[in-house]
């Protein structure tokens, strides 16, 4: 492991910016789509097919996206060596493409992913796949989105032998997909983990269940982060559930088989006070002056978009949430299970919620990754 002293190009702050490294930056695009050095903009527009940059030659912007077939696993990175992620810019069109756009990134050589998701999710965006206009702008340290439809995302992800990212297009018709992933070459510290992220989707909650963010996961780590979308069946109020983290064997001691308790079984470490209270809001994010949700965001929590039923085809109100434990990360040491109620209030106290839920658990820990739930497909990944 590096000596405290040193500093190897990791962890950039605005602390460290001055400091010198050997640390080598490459970045990934369709113009460089092996990130080698002096590789970019090598691309020459073909004569006998009509395109912007055929007059200007090489050089000038030639090939500023790929497109990827319907059906197709389109390799966005392949990156042997040493290093980390360090940003990512992706740009889908259509954008409805997003939900259907799965996002997968293995480390090393395991062939289990150990990030899984549709790409508006794994942005923070769950409704971007709605149709082209649910974008909401978002501005947080981990996760920016910005208008027209860019996801950025600023997670680092080191990796010690080789990153693979994919992206699969779901859909039935080309994706055309602009990209930027931005790395650097360096030696990677001996405690630093592999990023994780999961999407799972519940529609509807069953009833006297409760919705599962994550579960099955093994090794040492800490949770840094969740968001969801969340579609009401009901009315009234629906932020009651409890987010529970259940660590290191929580969920074994003091149930008999088949019994539960709040949904789950065992008793957690962790237990949040409501949806609204973990998202890091209170009374039913509601702006008391106009009696509505009221939308907000910052660099650790938000709500950054609220969809309200328009009068005519558009019933359900729908809500976009996150909650990045980035000052806060919780550590565990040998596994990890996530759940969330589906609970609301009504005339007579708290009553459970048949709610559609859809999440992104995101998460670092040692490798191997055990394997996820199998994903959805395109038909139970859409949203009706």
């Amino acid at each position: 492991m590096l000596p405290l002293n040193s500093f190897n190009g990791l962890g950039m702050n605005l602390g460290n910016l001055s400091r010198l490294s050997q640390a080598v930056t490459r970045s990934i695009c369709s113009e460089n789509p092996t990130g080698k050095k002096a590789g970019a903009a090598r691309a020459t527009p073909d004569t006998n097919t009509p395109s912007a940059s055929r007059r200007l030659g090489q050089g000038w912007k030639v090939k500023p996206c790929d497109y990827i077939a319907a059906g197709e696993k389109f390799i966005l990175a392949d990156i042997e060596g040493m290093g980390a992620i360090q940003s990512m810019w992706m740009t889908p069109a259509p954008l409805a493409a997003s939900r259907f756009a799965v996002l997968r990134i293995f480390w090393d050589d395991q062939e289990q992913p150990s990030v899984e998701c549709p790409l508006g999710d794994f942005f923070a965006a769950p409704w971007a796949g709605a149709n082209e206009y649910n974008f909401a702008q978002l501005s947080s340290q981990a996760v920016c989105i910005n208008p027209g439809s860019a996801f950025n995302c600023f997670w680092e992800m080191p990796f010690r032998k080789r990153c693979r990212i994919e992206l699969e297009n779901l859909t039935d018709a080309d994706l055309r997909m602009f990209y930027q992933i931005n790395y650097t070459l360096t030696e990677v510290p001996e405690d630093c983990a592999y990023f994780h992220a999961q999407f799972r989707r519940s529609n509807p909650v069953p009833q006297g269940e409760v919705h599962t963010l994550v579960d099955g996961v093994e090794g040492q780590g800490q949770y840094v982060g969740t968001s969801m979308g969340w579609q009401v069946n009901h009315n009234g109020w629906w932020g009651e559930g409890e987010l529970k983290f259940y660590l290191d064997g929580d969920t074994e001691p003091g149930l008999s088989e088949g019994q539960s308790i709040g949904g789950s079984t065992g008793f957690p470490t962790i237990c949040s006070t409501g949806a609204e209270d973990y998202f890091m809001g209170s009374y039913n994010f509601e702006n008391q002056k106009t009696k509505q949700y009221q939308e907000f965001y910052g660099p650790y929590a938000g709500m950054p978009q609220v969809i309200r039923p328009d009068g005519l085809y558009m019933a359900n109100t729908r809500f976009a949430l996150y909650r990045w434990h980035i000052p806060d990360p919780i550590r565990f040491q040998k596994d990890l299970k996530v759940t969330i109620q589906s609970l609301g209030w009504g005339r007579d106290g708290y009553h459970q919620r048949l709610d559609d839920l859809s999440s992104v658990a995101f998460w670092y820990q040692t490798l191997p990754t055990k394997a996820f739930p199998r994903f959805p497909d395109a038909d139970t990944l859409e949203i009706v």
